[in-house]
């Protein structure tokens, strides 16, 4: 895997989902970051993660690849190199409590392992994505499948949009929002990424304790 420098994710970007988790549709990018600890690759290994901190949901996601640095006016098949299928793991109950106090989501969304990527592949340019679905199937049922033509706010916004606001160069990745679908996962759980008729990556859940 290709060394990752920042790792921006946006919130809330197919209205499904929004209304799934009774949220607000936003009417600007809404942006939230992971560290680079969380990044995982699903490469057929299990993947640990926490058992005491409450509900974990996935939310399957198409990820870009940055390949050069922004500059204004870049247009989306000039900056994406890359892409992969991935899942943002959520601490739900935690996530949940974050909001009600108003505080940054980063306990619920930067967690170890909580950004699983699949095998990266060529970008095919923003046209031949929107003909093709991206999904993830666990225990070999598909339960959530998305196309990034029903994003809120199309990549070329995104990309413009982190760019503006926190920089945007060769490296960084961004989880471009999950469709609606999202569901909790619980210990053995297998789960298998894919794009089209492909799959791009597989991993197990290993559910453990988390120690301080």
């Amino acid at each position: 895997m290709k060394e990752i420098k920042n790792v921006y994710c946006v919130g809330r970007n197919y209205v499904l989902h929004a209304k799934e988790l009774n949220n607000d549709i936003p009417t600007s990018p809404f942006l939230f970051s992971k560290p680079t600890h969380a990044i995982v690759q699903a490469n057929g290994q299990e993947i640990n993660l926490p058992s005491n901190r409450g509900a974990i949901h996935f939310e399957t996601e198409l990820v870009i690849h940055i390949g050069r640095s922004y500059e204004t006016g870049m247009s989306v098949e000039e900056l994406v190199d890359l892409m992969a299928i991935g899942i943002d793991f959520t601490l739900r109950d935690v996530q949940a409590e974050l909001k009600q106090k108003g505080y940054p989501w980063l306990l619920a969304k930067g967690f170890s392992n909580s950004g699983v990527v699949s095998t990266f592949i060529p970008f095919p340019g923003v046209e031949t994505c929107k003909n093709i679905n991206f999904w993830l199937q666990k225990n070999g049922e598909q339960v959530q499948v998305g196309n990034i033509k029903d994003l809120i706010f199309d990549l070329q916004t995104i990309i413009d949009f982190t760019a503006l606001h926190f920089g945007l160069g060769r490296g960084d990745l961004i989880f471009t929002g999950t469709p609606s679908g999202v569901g909790p996962v619980a210990d053995g759980d297998k789960l298998s990424l894919g794009w089209g008729d492909e799959e791009l990556g597989k991993c197990s859940i290993k559910l453990k304790a988390a120690s301080c």
